[in-house]
């Protein structure tokens, strides 16, 4: 039996394996992909080569990269019992602990049904004020032909609005000090998912190690602080740590106080939604301005919207609705750089996937990064252009070919503040600035928990009046 891409499907043990490389990762990375350290190479050949499934193995596990929408449907939503978080994932366990990105079953349930209240869509309409504001403000620095650092700027202004939605607080030495521990972190991750069970040796001498340990026993100190200052002050700040502070479990005793959060459960959701919170629409940002710099067709009709709807005045959530171009732009630049890149499950039974049986423990990935950029799904991939996303032309396509915050019931609890953020911030510095990329960088994409510029993008604003 053959795959669509002429390859011999394997059986193996009463189990029917996807074709796939021969040889074990570790050696085959250490020949064509260890040096650059950038996964997606490895998928793209993966697909390339072998088609919508592809099987490989690193050292006794075997792992499968799925690049067929009606397959990821199937883990997702078809069969969510039979999977649980893979490996890379829960690897993030030890800096996140049980957060809702980390945890798995009833567990995940209870903390979702518990932080679900602070993102209900009127809570977080109350923060748009406040990020239009912090725009404007940043708007204002800017000068004429001063070159900066588009990436850069919208992680100083993302961390803004994630320490006053979240802490009630501006930017102090407390916030700063998480986002510059989480940074640190962010570059030891490759080095984390690589290192075979770095839970288990956390307490050995191991310069990586010994960096990660002293990250995390600070972000512990600061969060666990700022946790039982909001619980000593008794006051419902109007931000999200609030919230988190006072909600109960709805289907418990929501009178018991076992009905909430510990605080350890609580400094797990804090970092997780601070990590989140403004490394994904950061990023999102950074890559949206980097595209239109690189087509201005599509610049001008963003601008010709925002100058028609909002005839120079700042925006508000009420004009969220009519900057219909707006919110295209961003979807399609969230198509070719989704600032969550790839995601994977572990099955916990043996499987069927298609025309394939796999055993359990097999890990499965799929790419975000790979299906939304599929010439099958989106002709002229590489072409930047919003209409893709018209409700028409969205209608016609399958919801699996593009997931940008996740699909089924994983889906991202905050991915309407995300929307609502990114679409208040692009309308407020669009509207005053055009900006224009500096030439002769290079602009090369970074894997890590989320999809960073690897260089930053460098850019010089131009005042539109």
């Amino acid at each position: 039996m053959y795959n669509s891409s002429g390859w011999k499907i394997e059986e193996r043990g009463g189990y029917r394996y996807p074709p796939g490389l021969k040889l074990n990762l570790p050696l085959y990375l250490s020949r064509r992909f260890f040096r650059v350290g950038n996964p997606i190479l490895l998928f793209e050949h993966l697909v390339a080569t072998y088609g919508k499934m592809a099987h490989y193995r690193v050292g006794p596990s075997d792992i499968v990269l799925v690049n067929e929408p009606e397959f990821i449907r199937e883990i997702l939503v078809m069969q969510p019992h039979n999977f649980i978080k893979e490996r890379t994932q829960k690897r993030m366990r030890i800096l996140l602990g049980e957060g809702l990105i980390t945890s798995d079953g009833e567990f995940h349930k209870r903390q979702r049904r518990i932080a679900a209240p602070a993102f209900h869509r009127q809570r977080i309409q109350a923060y748009g004020e406040l990020i239009v504001d912090r725009a404007a403000a940043m708007g204002q620095s800017w000068k004429q032909a001063v070159e900066i650092d588009i990436s850069a700027e919208m992680m100083r202004l993302s961390l803004q609005v994630i320490a006053r939605t979240l802490f009630a607080q501006e930017v102090t030495p407390d916030i700063e000090s998480i986002h510059r521990e989480v940074n640190a972190i962010m570059k030891l991750y490759n080095f984390l998912i690589a290192l075979p069970r770095a839970e288990d040796y956390l307490h050995l001498p191991i310069p990586g190690l010994m960096r990660f340990r002293r990250a995390r026993r600070h972000l512990d100190e600061v969060v666990h602080r700022m946790i039982a200052d909001h619980r000593a002050s008794g006051v419902d700040s109007g931000d999200l740590l609030s919230m988190l502070l006072r909600a109960r479990d709805e289907e418990g005793d929501a009178s018991n106080p076992s009905s909430g959060m510990s605080d350890e459960q609580l400094r797990d959701e804090v970092l997780t939604i601070f990590l989140a919170g403004y490394e994904t629409v950061a990023n999102a940002l950074a890559w949206t301005w980097m595209l239109l710099a690189q087509n201005p067709e599509a610049e001008a009709k963003l601008h010709a919207e925002l100058d028609q709807v909002l005839e120079g005045r700042l925006p508000t959530l009420e004009d969220l609705p009519r900057l219909r171009y707006t919110e295209m732009v961003l979807a399609e630049s969230m198509r070719l750089y989704p600032p969550a890149w790839a995601m994977g499950r572990q099955a916990t039974v043996d499987v069927r996937i298609g025309p394939y049986f796999l055993p359990a423990g097999t890990y499965f990935f799929f790419s975000q990064y790979l299906i939304q950029r599929s010439a099958e799904h989106f002709p002229e991939p590489l072409h930047f252009e919003p209409e893709r996303f018209t409700p028409e032309r969205k209608a016609g396509r399958s919801k699996f070919v593009y997931f940008p915050f996740g699909a089924g019931n994983r889906q991202c609890i905050g991915e309407a503040f995300a929307w609502m953020e990114a679409n208040l911030i692009l309308a407020t510095l669009a509207q005053r600035w055009r900006l224009r990329l500096v030439p002769g960088q290079k602009l090369e994409v970074q894997p890590k928990i989320t999809l960073r510029p690897k260089y930053g993008v460098r850019v010089v604003p131009e005042a539109r009046f």
